[in-house]
């Protein structure tokens, strides 16, 4: 078996002191029993919709609460954030001497934090202008995780199990994550 993998399951060796780190599936989620994790869903066919959903794994209160979807995207808007989004995740798992990974057909995996990340993306862009995607994506880039998560925490509050997107959230408060991670749009077409 190759060195830095023990059956089917990604390690890393730390690059300097010869530990063995803890071993990952798909964008940093822990190998151990139901951890806390997202998962993004790519269906095969390319006009399919990805869906990413968060599992609360042995924190869920309840099997009703265990699985959250928590925003689609139609494929040309995932097609527009994957790549910068899977540059970023993998700097950041190779700074913490993580296996990196990248996105492929079925289920990816994504850690609990990096999942949230996404999500934040996910929810600027799914109703917004094509060609305003790729300057949401720099601002997204600009922000710092802690803000991510605070920006995730404060729509994943927010969204009503009614609503069918976060738009339709922020819609009702004249705000929306478009503006916050796109903010500079107007600036940089100017």
């Amino acid at each position: 078996m190759p060195k830095g993998q023990t059956a089917g399951k990604k390690t890393n060796l730390d690059a300097g002191d010869g530990r063995e780190a803890k071993p990952t599936l798909g964008f940093g989620v822990p190998a151990t029993s139901d951890p806390h994790h997202f998962k993004v869903r790519i269906p095969p066919a390319n006009s399919g919709k990805v869906q990413i959903s968060e599992y609360l794994g042995l924190q869920a209160s309840s099997d009703e609460f265990a699985v959250m979807d928590r925003v689609v995207l139609g494929r040309p808007r995932w097609t527009a954030i994957r790549g910068e989004v899977q540059r970023a995740f993998n700097a950041r798992l190779k700074a913490h001497d993580l296996t990196t990974s990248a996105w492929k057909v079925g289920e990816n995996p994504v850690d609990r934090l990096l999942g949230k990340e996404l999500c934040v993306l996910a929810w600027a862009v799914e109703d917004m202008e094509m060609d305003k995607i790729p300057v949401a994506v720099r601002n997204w880039l600009a922000l710092r995780p802690e803000e991510r998560w605070w920006l995730f925490g404060m729509t994943a509050m927010a969204i009503p199990k009614s609503a069918k997107t976060a738009a339709e959230v922020f819609s009702h408060v004249g705000v929306s994550l478009a503006h916050i991670v796109g903010r500079a749009t107007e600036l940089v077409e100017r």
